[in-house]
């Protein structure tokens, strides 16, 4: 059968070139959007007087039946057709007859096509910044739970100092915080409307983009025809800021492999995001934080992939673009399952506050209260820093830790200590001490807590 496209060519390419070119394999995830492009497409023409009422009817009704069609999944799409703009037209005029070719009156693929990705972003972003709202509001709930759950944090992986398990959570709910501004900020640019660019161009209709536009919901149009149909920015965009929501992802799960294992025993994984093995019986292997880790290498690669592809490309469509959709749509699906297992794991996982209360009583990590209590009573914090490292010294030399070290041997060393030394070393004392701005003191944990809780609060009645 003749390409829609076909007036200008003697010769059809084999079944195997259509195949290699065609983009309908995945582009049929646009199918709702680019019907509902058209639908705003054909009620500007009319309202424009390209097209009569009745021709505009015409058109209305058959794209209202292949979007019935679509959501039932009774849809046939060929190769043939290479996309989903020329399958879906092919379709219309197969329902309606020969006026379902005036659809395309005053656009282009070029334009339609960057349209379709504009709508599908902008509905699956917002789903991606609900979620990870979601998310933080899982961690904040899981923090106040455990505002005096001590804690060892850690620098370069080694025990550093103690610190409130709310307050570990409570810095991932900043990262996911700053995700979401960055796509509610990409919003902008999303929300804008290529449609009626035409190829690069314009058009010599007198149609109304602006009306369009506000059908489709858009905030604005794209200014410059050339860039409407060769921006991709909007998608680098989403791929970046999705990049990083996965390394944030990533990294924590980083720290629930480590927690769960048999070294750490900070954790237990409920069963339903943790596997067993096939051969050693007792494993329970923390399987769906492991893939998350693992598919932030492949929403990386399709922010690079896309990023290469544009580097070369001059003004404006070129065949090369067709690459920017199957990065976009697994990117979507990629961020939109790892979110909500995320938030399941982070839910029903068991905390074992008994293992990690009793490992900070068995490290060097409340070094710094000593070093911090000299400085404290006028000691050079430098000169503070050496007498208690000299100290940490001497306890690992007899096998021992700071509170078990006898009063005797700190007066030795100083004699500015005194009894109140074994208060001030006490872990949770420790933690509780440490109330500047931003600290793991506990009534600054509960202030972020509040603090945090208000502004999700703010933001669901906005």
């Amino acid at each position: 059968m003749t390409k829609l496209w076909g007036g200008r060519f003697t010769k059809r390419p084999e079944q195997w070139i259509d195949e290699f070119g065609a983009s309908i394999s995945f582009d049929q995830h646009l199918v709702e959007e680019d019907i509902e492009g058209s639908l705003a497409h054909v009620s500007m023409l009319e309202k424009c007087k390209i097209l009569s009422s009745e021709e505009a009817n015409q058109i209305k009704a058959g794209l209202q039946t292949l979007l019935q069609k679509a959501k039932n999944k009774e849809l046939m799409f060929s190769a043939q057709y290479e996309d989903i703009h020329l399958n879906l037209e092919k379709l219309l005029i197969d329902e309606i007859g020969p006026v379902g070719g005036k659809l395309h009156t005053g656009r282009s693929r070029n334009d339609q096509v960057a349209t379709d990705m504009h709508l599908y972003l902008k509905k699956h972003v917002q789903q991606i910044i609900q979620l990870t709202k979601h998310l933080q509001h899982v961690l904040v709930e899981k923090a106040d739970q455990h505002v005096e759950t001590i804690f060892p944090g850690y620098t370069h992986l080694q025990r550093a100092q103690p610190v409130s398990f709310a307050h570990h959570l409570l810095a991932y709910v900043s990262m996911f915080k700053r995700d979401t501004e960055r796509f509610e900020e990409s919003l902008k640019r999303i929300d804008i409307s290529p449609l009626g660019a035409g190829a690069l161009a314009g058009t010599t209709f007198p149609i109304d983009r602006y009306y369009s536009a506000e059908l489709l919901g858009f905030a604005d149009i794209y200014q410059n025809s050339m860039d409407a149909v060769s921006d991709r920015d909007f998608i680098l965009e989403f791929l970046s800021n999705s990049s990083i929501l996965m390394m944030h992802l990533s990294r924590f799960c980083e720290e629930l492999i480590l927690w769960s294992s048999q070294e750490f025993q900070f954790i237990e994984m409920d069963d339903t995001y943790a596997t067993g093995s096939s051969i050693m019986p007792q494993k329970k292997n923390p399987d769906m934080a492991e893939l998350i880790r693992g598919k932030t290498g492949r929403v990386y690669g399709h922010l690079f992939s896309l990023l290469t592809v544009l580097k070369g490309t001059p003004l404006t469509y070129n065949k090369d673009l067709q690459e920017d959709k199957e990065g976009m749509f697994d990117t979507v699906t990629t961020i939109e399952g790892c979110l909500t297992i995320f938030a399941g794991m982070i839910e029903t996982m068991t905390v074992k506050t008994d293992v990690m209360e009793s490992s900070t009583k068995k490290d060097f990590s409340n070094a710094t209260e000593l070093a911090d209590y000299l400085a404290s009573k006028g000691m050079p914090f430098r000169q503070a820093h050496e007498v208690v490292g000299k100290l940490v010294l001497e306890c690992i030399q007899q096998g021992m830790y700071l509170m078990d070290l006898p009063l005797e041997n700190y007066q030795a060393a100083s004699d500015l200590f005194e009894e109140d030394i074994y208060h001030v070393l006490d872990p949770k004392t420790a933690v509780n001490r440490r109330n500047s701005a931003g600290g793991t003191g506990f009534d600054q944990v509960r202030q972020a807590i509040l603090k945090v809780k208000e502004d999700l609060k703010q933001e669901v009645n906005a």
